[in-house]
């Protein structure tokens, strides 16, 4: 949601519904979506607002993208029987104070990485900013925590007495900071989605200790854990949970295959941290050559351009191009990037990102799989201060081999 400053106080009916708060850098969107369907086991329809767009369940919203649509979507889901909410806080919102203006009831952190650092000015100032939705939790709610984030290990810190604490992890997230109740092992990607097992949880024992999802990626099976949690903390039976999950669609743009021989993945990866882990997602997938096209966004975290570059040396092949250049200069940015590719030996770049897509599937063997990176379910590029209409989809369905 787009925040106001200074927020203001919550409305009286908004204590009418049960608020689930998601933050943290990647995952966001895609957790909300799942929290969202889990949600609907209790009651429908449910609200979710998103920095994608406003629905009921998947009925979008034609509401304004501030707080007065926020405020719109939330009365019609009442005004329908909805008593549930998914909402995503970004650090903007969070940082002007909107967490204690419109509480949750449960707050989900997914994970923390470098991003926003033009609006935040500090790593610190991000982190505390997402700290303000866990802060502002009240006795009796619940945080859920990524338990393999060091990040969320800070934010542990300072949840207030009262509130439970539910942490979830991926193994290749890193070290444990503590005991995670839903733990994920086992992992089995494919095009098809992603199977995996959960360690026995005494928290939980009822919960189901194979399951599925139709996102492709271990980077969804994070998101997935913390929507379970989420649900479970709500209410959500398990075994409504575990089967609601298995069918919640892959997110737009989030590893979303549009065509095969060659295999074309378009995905919103968009910090080192979703490029490496999105690649790496690509490259168990891969039976040939894997290339990523890709660019930074103009007039925006500067400092990250290199880190991207050194997250797309996991690829054969890197194409660099445009994303929402803004008012820089393209190719100064496709430099900054460079220079964290250091010496890889297959490096092209072209500032059409039109062509650039239609470069690397022409060039592409059947068996390769192509990644293109940055934009995902966005539909416009912004150039100069235009904005045209551009969708990564659109651009490779359009190309023909």
């Amino acid at each position: 949601m787009t925040a106001v400053r200074p927020p203001p106080a919550a409305p009286p009916w908004a204590s009418s519904l049960f608020s689930v708060g998601v933050t943290g850098t990647n995952g966001k969107t895609s957790t909300t979506a799942m929290i969202a369907a889990l949600l609907g086991e209790l009651a429908r329809p449910v609200a979710r607002v998103t920095t994608v767009g406003a629905f009921l369940d998947e009925e979008r919203q034609d509401v304004p993208a501030h707080y007065a649509g926020f405020l719109e979507t939330l009365q019609r889901c009442l005004a329908r029987g909805g008593r549930y909410a998914a909402l995503e806080f970004t650090s903007e919102a969070l940082a002007m104070g909107f967490a204690k203006a419109w509480p949750c009831r449960v707050a989900a952190f997914t994970n923390l990485s470098l991003d926003h650092s033009d609006a935040h000015g500090s790593p610190e100032h991000y982190l505390a900013s997402k700290a303000q939705l866990f802060m502002a939790l009240a006795p009796g709610a619940t945080a859920v925590l990524n338990g393999r984030d060091s990040a969320a290990q800070l934010l542990s810190e300072v949840i207030p007495p009262g509130v439970s604490v539910i942490t979830y992890g991926v193994p290749s997230r890193g070290e444990a900071w503590a005991p995670c109740d839903l733990a994920a092992h086992s992992l089995e990607v494919s095009f098809d989605g992603t199977r995996f097992e959960l360690e026995p949880c005494a928290r939980f024992p009822e919960l189901a200790l194979s399951l599925r999802i139709r996102a492709v990626g271990e980077i969804f099976v994070e998101n997935a854990l913390a929507a379970l949690a989420a649900a479970l903390a709500s209410g959500v039976p398990a075994a409504a949970a575990a089967s609601a999950l298995s069918r919640v669609p892959p997110p737009p743009g989030r590893f979303q295959v549009v065509r095969e021989r060659p295999y074309v993945v378009v995905d919103y990866a968009h910090t080192p941290d979703a490029l490496s882990r999105t690649l790496a997602t690509a490259r168990t997938l891969c039976q040939g050559q894997l290339c990523v096209v890709f660019g930074a966004g103009g007039q925006r975290d500067r400092s990250k351009r290199p880190l991207l570059g050194a997250a797309a040396r996991a690829a054969d092949r890197v194409i660099l191009t445009s994303d929402n250049p803004r008012h820089e200069e393209p190719q100064a940015i496709m430099a900054q990037i460079a220079e964290g590719l250091g010496d890889h030996a297959q490096v092209v770049r072209e500032v059409d990102r039109a062509r650039a897509i239609e470069l690397a599937i022409r060039q592409a063997a059947p068996e390769d799989l192509l990644l293109i990176a940055g934009k995902g379910h966005e539909l416009e590029q912004d150039s100069a201060g235009v904005q045209i209409a551009f969708s990564d989809e659109a651009i490779v369905r359009s190309v023909h081999i």
